[in-house]
């Protein structure tokens, strides 16, 4: 069932969005920062942010009124 398979992914990405969180965390606590290692995770980030609202939109569409 695609929505199955919507939901899994979903699941996915906002584990490794949360996981991702987590480690910018972590690497801004340890000097020294590398900060482009932070640039490419911020990056990641928010590329599965939009991936986990391109998905939300799919599951829960817009009602037209």
């Amino acid at each position: 069932d695609e929505e199955e398979l919507l939901q899994e992914r979903l699941y996915e990405l906002e584990s490794e969005h949360k996981d991702l969180d987590d480690v910018i965390d972590r690497l801004a606590r340890t000097p020294p920062i590398d900060f482009l290692q932070m640039q490419r995770l911020k990056k990641r980030k928010l590329q599965l942010k939009d991936d986990i609202q391109r998905i939300k939109s799919r599951l829960l569409p817009d009602i037209i009124a």
